[in-house]
């Protein structure tokens, strides 16, 4: 069996876009009017159709004991009795919407054709007028239109059947529909409009956030934006000018950084070059006597030596990043007697470094905790005397290494553990200015403080304190 002509045809394929993409196309605010008119809506529908419901039943109702009512007055007038085997009187229907028989096993007496009459009689009637029942109600449609049809004992052996339009009743109810459908529309477009507007007026600070968010990104502007309201929107402003602040102050810092390390760097890059122009120099001429040479030579590894003291240290300072993510507990004293050991083996002959440390145990990273304590220690051994003492204390979380050197001068109190700051003595001493803002670094890593003072006999003291616990 061949295939026939459609066979041929190319098979295509229609892509529709996805819910996701189809999604971003759709701005908030619009969002927020779609989602408000379809939840306003089906509010409405809901509602009008428990009204609608309700209100037909009751117009169902009060149609079907007004019915009733009027159905055993009529049935109580002498009138019928009187004219037993006659027209019924037109006087008794007082309205025009209503039909009315009388009915027997054996007849029906109406006014009605027989045609009409056999469209709202039937085996209910009947059953009322043998007795059978004390009552009926029914719905019947008699030439299209849909009557309430009560049927009440007149005599013992004949029904009375009286027979209402309930047009009216529909039409109250579809004018009710009518207004319904009316106000659900109108409410659906006032409320989306007024999500529209609630959304576009809420989300002005969401859109001043992404503006200024673009700025930044545009032009390195990190000026803070305007904080309106005390509400969540403005919770967030406010923690996007904070970010701000922060970037802001983080970018200075690296500025700062840089610019001291490059002025920092100048001085030892500068006398390298100079001795190595004069070795260069001396070589070419025939060179310099051996004692002076060695005397270059240490001075330039000395030089080196200092160069790399200082890239490191300004590689410990650039780090930002937070604690470990897996801190350790250490021993601050153990920290301390490894530092003070290590310290001994450098410092000038003489110098002696008494330790008298408590257990404390702190949280955090060993490495960085002993290079702090380190930089305490040196920071003492090169301002005390030679051959002087060095005391070095840990209680409760709180060490102090003091001198016993001239001390520190009141003006420069403030600024022992800035970045590269040096007083006007320590311009003469070896060092980077980096040390002490080391220890300022990793206290701030771990929670804690630093300070600085003079003790009340000589010499400066230093303090460290970490928060931890009794070991």
């Amino acid at each position: 069996m061949t295939a026939g002509p459609q066979a041929a045809l190319p098979h295509r394929r229609w892509h529709l876009p996805a819910g996701g993409q189809l999604a971003k196309r759709v701005t908030l605010a619009k969002r927020v009017s779609i989602l408000t008119s379809l939840a306003v809506g089906l509010t409405l529908a809901v509602a009008s159709v428990a009204v609608y419901l309700t209100l037909r039943s009751e117009l169902q109702s009060s149609l079907d004991d007004s019915l009733l009512q009027r159905a055993h007055t009529t049935a109580e007038t002498t009138a019928l009795a009187d004219a037993e085997n006659a027209p019924i009187p037109q006087w008794i229907l007082a309205e025009t919407d209503v039909r009315l028989a009388v009915v027997s096993p054996t007849e029906v007496r109406s006014n009605d054709s027989p045609e009409a009459v056999r469209q709202y009689v039937g085996a209910p009637e009947l059953a009322v007028a043998a007795g059978r029942t004390t009552s009926s109600l029914r719905t019947v449609a008699i030439s299209g239109t849909r009557y309430r049809v009560a049927a009440v004992p007149l005599s013992p052996s004949e029904a009375l059947v009286l027979a209402q339009s309930m047009e009216p009743t529909y039409d109250s109810l579809r004018q009710l529909a009518f207004i319904a459908w009316g106000v659900g529309i109108a409410g659906i477009l006032l409320a989306g409009f007024a999500g529209w507007a609630v959304a576009t007026n809420g989300l002005r600070p969401v859109r001043r956030l992404t503006a200024a968010a673009e700025r930044v990104a545009r032009t390195d502007d990190l000026t803070p934006i305007e904080v309106t309201g005390g509400d969540e929107l403005a919770r967030l402003t406010a923690a996007f000018n904070t970010m701000l602040t922060s970037l802001d102050a983080s970018r200075q810092r690296q500025a700062q950084l840089v610019a001291d390390a490059g002025h920092e760097l100048r001085t030892p890059l500068t006398s390298l070059r100079t001795n190595l122009e004069l070795l260069t120099q001396a070589d070419a001429s025939g060179g310099l006597p051996a004692e002076a040479r060695a005397d270059l030579l240490a001075d330039v590894r000395a030089q080196i030596d200092e160069l790399s003291t200082l890239v490191g240290d300004l590689v410990e300072l650039a780090r930002d990043e937070p604690m470990a993510r897996h801190p350790e507990h250490v021993d601050l004293a153990e920290v301390v007697d490894a530092a003070a050991a290590r310290v001994r083996r450098r410092a000038p002959a003489g110098t002696a470094i008494e330790v008298a440390a408590e257990p404390w145990l702190v949280i955090g990273e060993p490495a960085l905790l002993e290079r702090a304590v380190t930089n305490l220690l040196d920071n003492a051994v090169k301002w005390g005397p030679p051959g002087g003492q060095v005391d070095v204390v840990l209680r409760s979380g709180r060490l102090t290494v003091r001198d016993r050197g001239p001390g520190i001068d009141a003006q420069d109190l403030p600024h022992v553990f800035d970045r590269f700051y040096r007083s006007a003595e320590a311009r003469t001493l070896p060092g980077s200015g980096l040390g002490l803002a080391i220890v300022r670094r990793t206290a701030e890593r771990h929670g804690g403080t630093t300070a600085a003072g003079n003790a009340a006999d000589g010499g400066a003291m230093l303090m460290l304190s970490l928060p931890g616990r009794p070991n």
